[in-house]
């Protein structure tokens, strides 16, 4: 006997197809970019890309002090500030938040894939340093959300939400299918048990 009616069975059937088959349309991209990454990651060591560093020292022009001084902590350097840096290093730092000691003024520039920074020193000098380490590094700081803001953070949540969709519409597809498929709960299972037996065995032993 089934577990639903069968107008239920039908009812379901219908609604999974169409949840499965748009959430597996917005996360397919994503899904394909994070499985790469995975790879990648997993392999870190042996992919790594030989790292090409910039660095550039410069002096402020004098009448930048005067801004460098009323540089204020976790805000943007002042547009004075920012522009001189910019004519000496090339260099664009007006919307990123900076850290302010007696010392120096610090500005992390770092983007996926790219360690970057630029410290002002209360003296006028200048250091702006540019580590890039290729595309892959890239690819694993996206997957990392290093560095990649709160847009590609909010991706990821929205990426993470169609793929447990689409997981869950496939296990409801499995459900209704399951009849004629003897097969299918066998194979779930070594699904859910492989990686918990993988870690208790392997891992956290």
């Amino acid at each position: 006997m089934s577990l639903f009616p069968k107008l239920n069975q039908n009812f379901w059937r219908i609604q999974l197809r169409q949840w499965h088959w748009i959430s597996s349309a917005l996360c397919l991209a994503g899904l394909l970019l994070f499985a790469a990454t995975g790879f990648t990651l997993n392999h870190a060591a042996t992919l790594e890309a030989k790292p090409r560093t910039t660095h550039v020292e410069r002096t402020l022009p004098a009448g930048a002090l005067a801004a460098l001084a009323n540089a204020q902590d976790k805000r943007p350097v002042p547009p004075a500030l920012a522009a001189a840096v910019k004519q000496a290093a090339g260099v664009d730092i007006s919307r990123r938040p900076a850290d302010v000691s007696d010392e120096d003024v610090y500005v992390d520039l770092a983007t996926p894939g790219v360690d970057a920074s630029v410290t002002l020193g209360r003296d006028g000098s200048l250091v702006y340093e540019r580590t890039t380490r290729g595309m892959i590094a890239v690819l694993n700081d996206l997957h990392k959300g290093r560095h990649a803001g709160p847009v590609w953070s909010l991706f990821i949540d929205v990426l993470a939400l169609a793929c447990f969709v689409f997981a869950l519409s496939g296990l409801g597809l499995l459900w209704l299918y399951s009849r004629n498929r003897r097969i299918t709960w066998p194979l779930v299972a070594a699904g859910l048990a492989a990686p918990l037996l993988l870690y208790l065995l392997l891992v956290h032993a």
